[in-house]
C-alpha cells in the first residue's frame, strides 16, 4: 500500500468512527475525543516499544503490573517523561471496552495516572493536563454511563483499527497525518471549530522554508502564537533533526489548543526534552524572555486582535516595544506581535510571520513601526500571498520576513497572488508554487510582475509603504489592440453602413414613389 493509499484509507477510518459517535457528540467535541484516543494510542505504542527495546521475546502489554520495578519506572519517566503500566496501555483497554461497564471512569483514572507519573520529574510541565479535554464522564458523550461508555468504546474501536503499520518505519508520519487531517477539516468547517488556531500544511511549509532558508543549523525554532503546533512541525518535517539543535518552543493563549499543541509534538515523536510550550498571553506575559535568542521564528498570529496597548503605560518600556518608540493600536496587536518576533530573534536568523494586508499602508502608529524596521533594515521580503488560503478567511495575508543579518538595504517585495490552485473549499499552494517563490526570494531577483528589489530611499520617499502592489506592477492582461487596423476596420465597416444607408434610402424612395402613383 503506497503512502496515499494508507493516507486516504487513514482519512476513510476517521470519518467512519465520525459516523458512529458524531450524531451525539458536537463536532468540535468529537474532534477532542479523537484526537485524544489517537494521542492515547500513539504514546502508550510509543512507550511500549521503548521498553521492548526492539527484543522480540519481549511483549511489555501481556506482562503484569507487578513484575514491574520502581527502577524500570524511575528510569522510563525520566527517559519519556511519564510512565504507562501494562494494564493501562491502549491495546488492553481497548480489548475489554465493549464490556467494561466502568470504562469512563477507568479511563479517567489511566489519564490521571499518566499525566501523575510525571510529578516531580523534568517532564512534569510538557505531561500535566494532556487529557484535559478528555472528559470521559462529560454529559457531552451520553446522559447515562451506559451511553458514555458506548460512545467511548466505539471510539476506541476505530481508533485500534486504524492500520498505522509498523511502529518503527511510518506510523509516527501517518499519526501525525491523522492529526492533521481533523483538525484541518473541522477547521475548514469553521462554527466553533478553530480555524484560527490552525495553518494549513502547504502555507506552513512555505513559512518554515522562509525561516529556515540557508540555515546549516538553527539553535532552536519559536512560534509566539503557536495554536496547534502545525508551523514549527512543518520545521521538523522538513529538515534534518540536527538541523534544529535545541528543539521546538511556542507559546499559546488558549488552553484547549495549548494541549493540542502538546499531543503533536508527542504524536510527531518529539520527546519532552526537546519541546517547550508554554501557555499565556505572548504580548503581555512572555514566557521565554530571558532564553537565548531564536534562529528562526514562524509565526501566524491572530489578525487584528485588540490587545492591552496605551492601557498599560509599562508596555512602552518594555524592551521588546520601546525601539519603535509606539505601540501597536489597541484594536490592531498585529505589529505588536512583529514587535514581539524581531526581540526574540538573533542576530543571524530570520523571523516569517503571516501577517494582515493592512499593516502595511496604514498610517499613524503603524506607518511609524514600519519606519523602524525598513530605517533599521530588518525588512528582507514582503510577500503577497493569493486570497482564500486560509480557512476562516477569504483575505489575501502577506507574508513579512524579518532580518538581523541582510547584506544591503533594499526590501524585496514578491507578489505571489497568482499561484495558487483552487479547491472546493479554499486554494492551495502547490510544492511547484513553493518552489517558485523560495527560487526568487533566494536569488533577489527583479522579475517583471512578480518580484522587485527596492532600494531604501524609495520605501522612504513612499512613506515606508510596504504593499507588494506599491513596488510589483500588475501584469496587464489586456487585450493588446493594432490601432491601425482597428481604424481600418472602422473605415470598412463606416463605408458598409453608408452604402447600405444608400440601399435603405432607395428601396424607401421607390415604396414612396409607388404609394404616390397609387
Amino acid at each position: 500500500m503506497t503512502s496515499q493509499q494508507q493516507r486516504a484509507e487513514l482519512q476513510r477510518r476517521i470519518w467512519a468512527i465520525a459516523n458512529e459517535v458524531r450524531g451525539a457528540v458536537d463536532g468540535w467535541d468529537f474532534k477532542q475525543y479523537v484526537l485524544g484516543t489517537l494521542f492515547y494510542r500513539f504514546i502508550s505504542e510509543n512507550f511500549a516499544n521503548y521498553i521492548e527495546g526492539g527484543d522480540d521475546s519481549v511483549d511489555y502489554a501481556a506482562l503484569n503490573d507487578a513484575v514491574i520495578t520502581p527502577d524500570i519506572r524511575e528510569d522510563a519517566i525520566k527517559t519519556k517523561g511519564y510512565f504507562i503500566a501494562p494494564s493501562q496501555l491502549f491495546v488492553n483497554v481497548a480489548a475489554k471496552a465493549n464490556t467494561n461497564d466502568s470504562l469512563n471512569t477507568d479511563l479517567a483514572a489511566i489519564f490521571t495516572a499518566i499525566e501523575s507519573s510525571a510529578n516531580g520529574y523534568p517532564s512534569e510541565r510538557d505531561i500535566k493536563g494532556l487529557f484535559a479535554d478528555f472528559d470521559t464522564t462529560s454529559n457531552r458523550l451520553g446522559n447515562t454511563v451506559a451511553d458514555k461508555n458506548k460512545r467511548l468504546a466505539a471510539v476506541l474501536k476505530g481508533v485500534a483499527e486504524l492500520n498505522f503499520g509498523e511502529f518503527g518505519d511510518n506510523q509516527i508520519d501517518l499519526f501525525g497525518d491523522a492529526y492533521e487531517f481533523l483538525i484541518s477539516n473541522y477547521a475548514a468547517n469553521a462554527g466553533k471549530s478553530g480555524g484560527e488556531f490552525f495553518t494549513p500544511q502547504h502555507v506552513s511549509k512555505l513559512i518554515a522554508q522562509l525561516a529556515m532558508h540557508k540555515q546549516t543549523s538553527v539553535n532552536k525554532i519559536y512560534d509566539p502564537a503557536c495554536g496547534s503546533g502545525s508551523l514549527l512541525l512543518q520545521a521538523k518535517k522538513h529538515f534534518d533533526a540536527h538541523i534544529i539543535e535545541d528543539g521546538f518552543f511556542g507559546q499559546e493563549l488558549n488552553h484547549t489548543t495549548y494541549n493540542l499543541a502538546r499531543m503533536n509534538m508527542f504524536l510527531h515523536n518529539v520527546n519532552y526534552d526537546k519541546f517547550n510550550i508554554q501557555l499565556g498571553d505572548t504580548l503581555e506575559d512572555p514566557q521565554f524572555a530571558y532564553d537565548k535568542p531564536f534562529d528562526a521564528i514562524v509565526s501566524n498570529p491572530p489578525y487584528s486582535v485588540k490587545w492591552i496597548g496605551s492601557d498599560d503605560p509599562t508596555l512602552i518600556n518594555d524592551d521588546r516595544f520601546a525601539p519603535a518608540g509606539v505601540l501597536a493600536p489597541k484594536s490592531k496587536a498585529d505589529m505588536a506581535f512583529v514587535m514581539h518576533a524581531l526581540s526574540y530573534l538573533s542576530s543571524k536568523g530570520r523571523a516569517a510571520i503571516v501577517c494582515f494586508p493592512g499593516i502595511f499602508y496604514r498610517g499613524g502608529a503603524e506607518q511609524k513601526i514600519r519606519k523602524y524596521l525598513v530605517d533599521n533594515n530588518f525588512v528582507e521580503t514582503v510577500i503577497a500571498l493569493a486570497p482564500n488560503l486560509f480557512f476562516g478567511t477569504t483575505i489575501a495575508v502577506n507574508i513579512l520576513v524579518l532580518s538581523k543579518s541582510k547584506k544591503d538595504t533594499t526590501t524585496q517585495f514578491i507578489d505571489a497572488s497568482g499561484l495558487f490552485k483552487k479547491e472546493t473549499n479554499n486554494n492551495v499552494l502547490l510544492d511547484e508554487h513553493i518552489e517558485q517563490i523560495m527560487a526568487v526570494f533566494d536569488s533577489k531577483a527583479n522579475v517583471d510582475h512578480f518580484a522587485q528589489s527596492v532600494p531604501f530611499e524609495k520605501v522612504a520617499g513612499n512613506d515606508y509603504n510596504l504593499s507588494v502592489s506599491s513596488y510589483v506592477e500588475a501584469e496587464d492582461t489586456r487585450e493588446v489592440v493594432d490601432i491601425a487596423q482597428l481604424n481600418a476596420e472602422l473605415k470598412t465597416t463606416v463605408a458598409k453602413i453608408t452604402q447600405l444607408r444608400a440601399e435603405i434610402d432607395a428601396i424607401v424612395a421607390e415604396i414612396e414613389g409607388e404609394e404616390l402613383e397609387a
